[in-house]
């Protein structure tokens, strides 16, 4: 198994390191699409995977979902965050067994989930659906320092409800002058290029996994397309994202750093539980 850069009581250490620097953006990689982000000593996760209910849900099945990466922290021990989002539903991007506890943990949490999801989320997370906080585009949500706005992603294809609301989304959050993009899972479609370029994307988290329908797997960027997309939508780093969680649906950066180098695309590669600052 792969060990964390940083974990448990050295992840929360270097935590702390960073709070001693407010007026940087630091960024901590928690596995699959989960990230850690602090700005002015307040804190966001975006789709945090931390526990191993895939692990146990799928045990026995003709998919089973063999953890790669050890657990960076236990959601319990992040008794400092002012925000989480959920991107969609699938459960490494809305995990009960780590959403519940850091609910606990942060009685005040902010919980921004799509608002076409929000009755299903309410179902998983055990609330009624008025404790969590549906967005949706057009309408962004604040959460301390933070500025959330939904974009559409394409698991595959844009899905939409009965009211016309995105079911997967991509988030671009604001964090003073700092503008990220954060994918969720999606594949390339018309006009995404053009959201990014319109957002001024400082840095870009993008899915690597690609698909492959006869493994089960599918909706996301491959390496090179995560790499195109960075460069066409002039983001200024680019950040890999949504492998080295599970055997069967994995990929190496290898792919993604090589596009980058040959578009001289800035990128960085984290390893899980590691810091980036800028």
């Amino acid at each position: 198994m792969i060990e964390p850069y940083l974990k448990d009581d050295a992840f929360l250490a270097d935590v702390d390191r960073a709070r001693l620097e407010p007026e940087k953006l630091h960024l901590w990689w928690l596995g699959q699409s989960g990230f850690l982000i602090l700005w002015q000593d307040s804190a966001l996760l975006v789709d945090p995977y931390l526990s191993d209910s895939l692990t146990k849900k799928y045990a026995g099945t003709d998919k089973p979902h063999v953890r790669l990466t050890e657990r960076v922290i236990a959601p319990e021990r992040l008794d400092f965050i002012c925000g989480v989002t959920s991107s969609h539903n699938h459960t490494d991007h809305l995990d009960g067994e780590t959403l519940i506890p850091l609910m606990s943990a942060n009685p005040e949490l902010v919980v921004v989930v799509p608002e076409a999801n929000r009755d299903f989320a309410a179902q998983r997370l055990r609330v009624p659906p008025e404790r969590l906080t549906g967005i949706t585009l057009g309408w962004p949500v604040e959460v301390g320092p933070f500025r959330i706005q939904a974009v559409p992603a394409a698991h595959e294809s844009l899905e939409v409800d009965q009211n016309g609301n995105h079911k997967f989304h991509g988030a671009v959050i604001q964090a003073g002058t700092w503008t990220l993009y954060h994918a969720g899972d999606c594949v390339l479609y018309e006009g995404l290029i053009e959201i990014l370029r319109k957002f001024e994307v400082d840095i870009a988290l993008l899915p690597i996994n690609g698909r492959d329908p006869r493994r089960g797997v599918a909706g996301n960027f491959s390496g090179e397309e995560a790499a195109g997309l960075a460069y066409a939508g002039q983001a200024g780093l680019a950040i890999p994202m949504h492998y080295d969680m599970f055997a069967f649906n994995t990929a190496t950066p290898e792919a993604f750093v090589n596009a980058c180098r040959e578009l001289r695309q800035a990128y960085c590669v984290l390893q899980n539980g590691e810091r980036l600052s800028l």
